[in-house]
């Protein structure tokens, strides 16, 4: 490639100032070599800094209805400077869908055995929240992953959801999603069934907690 569009500092690196870092990416800008910036899980506090530098494109960070955490101010940061939103695991890696396979940990290789969510007591107390998204997506004639991606759809026009899949018939469902205008009665009622602070678990392990917000 002759130059690359959206260049992301993927996590941020607490032991390197972000000015540091957005300084060398804006040089790459400047060479023509990268169009536009983008960061990751990042707090408000070092997006602000990081725009200081060179404008930020695109903040990519986990939101789905059961990782709410960009609700918590960076969202209106990024509304407020004019970042666009990526979501990514709008399907909370898996387990907001209608099927066993796509939130069970079958491979030796899934990374998500290693997911406080996904594992014992929690994996169950969890699966109660499908269950209840099962019953609207069931009276909608929708998928719990459709529901799930609408919903993120319905944050905004800013806000992009980027749902990974393994099979083509789960894409054809991603896809349809965005053909599903949801209410506010029903986003009131997909947010009742996985409320705030329902979920059990951290979304990694303590050392992949440390990389998240930063």
């Amino acid at each position: 490639m002759d130059v690359i569009d959206l260049y992301y500092q993927h996590r941020v690196d607490r032991s390197v100032p972000v000015e540091e870092t957005w300084g060398a990416m804006k040089s790459l800008v400047e060479a023509g070599k990268v169009r536009f910036l983008g960061i990751s899980e990042a707090s408000s506090a070092t997006i602000e800094r990081a725009n200081a530098v060179h404008p930020v494109t695109a903040l990519q960070s986990e939101y789905s209805l059961w990782t709410r955490d960009p609700e918590d101010g960076v969202l209106d940061t990024c509304r407020r400077l004019g970042i666009g939103f990526v979501a990514y695991s709008p399907l909370g890696r898996g387990f907001l869908t209608s099927e066993t396979a796509n939130r069970t940990s079958t491979d030796e290789r899934d990374t998500r055995k290693h997911h406080p969510r996904f594992v014992g007591e929690a994996y169950e107390q969890n699966l109660q929240l499908v269950k209840n998204l099962a019953s609207i997506a069931a009276a909608l004639d929708a998928s719990v992953a459709q529901l799930a991606l609408a919903w993120v759809l319905s944050r905004g026009e800013d806000v992009v959801p980027i749902p990974g899949t393994k099979r083509k018939k789960w894409l054809y469902e991603n896809i349809a999603a965005s053909e599903i205008h949801l209410s506010a009665e029903t986003i009131a009622a997909l947010e009742a069934a996985v409320p705030r602070g329902a979920v059990v678990g951290d979304r990694y392990h303590e050392s992949g907690m440390k990389t998240i917000n930063g």
